[in-house]
């Protein structure tokens, strides 16, 4: 994968309000406003996972905290100052792309080697392991790849606790193990593998596999009996304890500093203000902008939850007018976006002046945005520079506060949950940052958003009905530029052309066109055209991402 641009172009996969602000930035030419490091919650027990280019790099994370144990994502070559920091109990080598007996294939650090720790290396990282340890490793006849069976060679090893003599994997690679290191033994075999497993009494293991995929069923059992039977980890990372560190931690950085969010009524941005509403009370101040891009009853919902449900102090701001007036008759997508990321950085900064002192800037940045931005190595491709991770305006002197740093989404749902948040919101889908805006394809006016607006209406109302809402990654209605002739009522008509798109995926990296009943399809199509004026057909997008985005525009 070749190297993105510096100046990335921003998919409109992205969803938070903070979008703008980065996307104003980088079309500036401005560097980011300075900030303090985030407070890091007391520690709870941790695992380091080093990146050796793997594209599951970022799944093997989310198993391990699936676990209940905390780990962090750092690159093949992080200095041991970096590691030392984190006091890890164990590591896990990732996978990648490379031959480790190739000149300048990337090796595990000595001073991991060195540690006495134990260690998990997968498919690379156990090549890794066998070659640097002096074993060897060379090209296998035959590659292996998919579905294999593998087979334990040697009884109650600690990894295979409570697991089947033989169980399917998912292999992955053309080189295999031909010589094992010094101490070393195969724990288990495969038909085309005669060493699929193998470890010392050190706690060194190396698994030929990938236990992160779900491709083999018993994978997160052997994470597992890594980080409970060979670290010692206990499973102390949960939604209640990060909740209370990190409520310590907001107050220690704030102190009795004046705190700034901006909401856009997605699960990062709520979480945000209520872990620190919950740290700090009044000093927090809410700004939501309804900037006339959101779906129908969206901006009631958002000030119900956050006025009076949730008791905080929320600035409602009405600029429809104002993003309507930039907005008319605009067609290109990019010149949207960069209208709305700039309309809405002039209307948070005059709302946040007028508030007077403001110490801090509270945003939704998880991990996922920490690891695209900053965990590229030699060994894989940075991802891209994310819109959460630095680029306010130079002129706003905030201190960044980022309670979800190193957290993954689904770790993000569980801590609104314990915060009490509706369920309604905390499982909201992902939604565009700007909004209705790139969903409705060519021309911006507010007819043709009012008309996307109560197509989109009926498409949740009948996929809730169908209780389908939950099973999807995201599923909205579009209105395309096109239009077609239809009959209606005798006559000829000349309407717009809605498409309907809907989507399963794990985590918007990849997706899949979802195969949804024919008779919902029909239902919809049916309510569509009959109750939404100007419309006369409506299609369904079967593509997936790749080669297509989630989104249109």
């Amino acid at each position: 994968m070749p190297d993105e641009p510096s100046h990335r172009i921003v998919t409109s996969d992205d969803i938070e309000v903070s979008t703008y602000l980065e996307i104003a930035r980088q079309r500036e030419g401005e560097q980011p406003a300075a900030a303090t490091p985030p407070v890091v919650p007391a520690r709870p027990e941790t695992v380091v996972i080093l990146d050796f280019g793997s594209q599951y790099s970022m799944l093997i994370a989310r198993r391990v905290r699936e676990c209940n144990v905390y780990c962090e994502l750092l690159p093949y070559n992080a200095p041991w100052e970096q590691i030392e920091r984190l006091q890890p109990k164990g590591f896990i080598l990732s996978g990648g792309p490379a031959s480790v007996y190739e000149k300048n294939a990337p090796q595990a650090p000595s001073h991991v080697l060195e540690s006495g720790l134990p260690v998990l290396g997968i498919c690379y990282g156990m090549q890794a392991l066998v070659h640097q340890l002096g074993g060897r490793v060379a090209a296998g006849e035959r590659q292996e790849y998919g579905h294999t069976i593998i087979h334990q060679g040697a009884p109650d090893e600690p990894i295979f606790e409570g697991l089947p003599p033989s169980m399917p994997v998912w292999m992955s690679h053309a080189d295999r193990v031909v010589e094992l290191p010094p101490g070393f033994r195969s724990l288990a075999y495969s038909d085309n593998s005669p060493v699929a497993v193998v470890g010392n009494d050190r706690g060194i293991i190396g698994l030929q596999f990938h236990p992160e995929v779900v491709h083999t069923p018993h994978g997160k059992t052997i994470l597992r009996n890594f980080l409970y039977n060979i670290c010692g980890c206990h499973g102390d990372w949960t939604a209640a304890s990060f909740i209370e560190e990190s409520i310590r931690s907001i107050r220690q950085q704030v102190g009795d500093g004046r705190v700034i969010c901006a909401l856009s009524g997605g699960v990062d941005s709520a979480v945000t203000a209520a872990l620190v509403h919950r740290a700090i009370g009044d000093q927090l101040v809410c700004i939501f902008v309804n900037n006339g891009l959101l779906r129908r009853e969206e901006p009631e919902r958002v000030v119900e939850t956050f006025r009076r449900h949730m008791k905080i102090n929320l600035v409602y701001v009405d600029a429809i007018d104002r993003f309507m007036a930039c907005l008319d008759g605009v067609v290109g997508p990019e010149a949207k976006r960069k209208m709305v990321g700039e309309e809405f950085i002039r209307v948070f900064e005059a709302e946040a002046r007028k508030l007077g002192r403001v110490d801090f800037i509270a945003q939704g940045t998880t991990y996922p945005d920490v690891i695209e931005s900053a965990v590229g190595s030699d060994a894989a491709a940075k991802i891209k520079s994310h819109h959460n991770v630095g680029g306010l305006p130079r002129e706003m002197a905030f201190t960044l506060v980022e309670p979800l740093r190193y957290l993954f989404k689904d770790e993000v749902r569980q801590v609104g949950l314990a915060l009490d948040l509706p369920e309604a919101m905390i499982y909201r889908q992902p939604f565009p940052g700007p909004g209705l805006a790139i969903r409705v394809v060519g021309e911006l006016s507010r007819q043709r958003l009012e008309t996307l607006r109560a197509a989109d209406w009926i498409v949740m109302d009948e996929i809730k009905k169908a209780d389908l809402y939950g099973q999807l990654w995201q599923v909205f209605a579009i209105l395309t530029d096109s239009r077609s002739v239809g009959v209606m009522g005798d006559s000829r008509t000349y309407g717009h052309v809605v498409c309907l798109r809907a989507v399963t995926a794990e985590d918007a990296m990849t997706a899949d066109w979802a195969r949804l009943p024919y008779e919902l399809l029909a239902h919809i199509s049916s309510r569509i055209v009959n109750e939404v004026p100007g419309v006369n057909r409506v299609v369904y997008d079967i593509t997936s991402k790749p080669p297509g985005t989630i989104e249109w525009e």
